[in-house]
């Protein structure tokens, strides 16, 4: 199981890398205006998602206890990444306060899984 669990975690940071990787190369477009949520994005944060939602079963079913306020805020925070990234995926111009939203909101969720213990 814990083999399992490390390779999930393994394809859970490659979501987060694609989701934030994304935000990073458009950084300059933002400034421009010009910004726009690339697939990258979209699929990062699916990929977190459903990695995500395995991880706490797998976690669960090896006995590991789990702070399960931390997984929930995790999981809003995400949620609401995802509902930008997918209403506005289509559009050729993000608006900068949106844009950045998602950008911040992926540093916190990463700062919630790093510090919150």
């Amino acid at each position: 199981m814990t083999v399992l669990i490390n390779v999930f975690v393994g394809l859970h940071i490659i979501g987060i890398a694609s989701l934030l990787g994304g935000f990073l190369t458009q950084m300059k477009a933002m400034g421009a205006g010009t910004a726009r949520f690339v697939p990258a994005m979209l699929h990062g944060a699916l990929t977190m998602l459903v990695t995500g939602v395995l991880l706490v079963g797998f976690r669960e079913m090896d006995g590991n206890s789990l702070n399960h306020v931390k997984i929930g805020v995790k999981l809003a925070v995400l949620f609401v990444i995802l509902a930008l990234v997918y209403v506005k995926r289509d559009e050729e111009r993000v608006d900068k306060a949106v844009f950045g939203a998602v950008g911040g909101l992926t540093v916190i969720n990463i700062f919630i899984a790093v510090l919150w213990h």
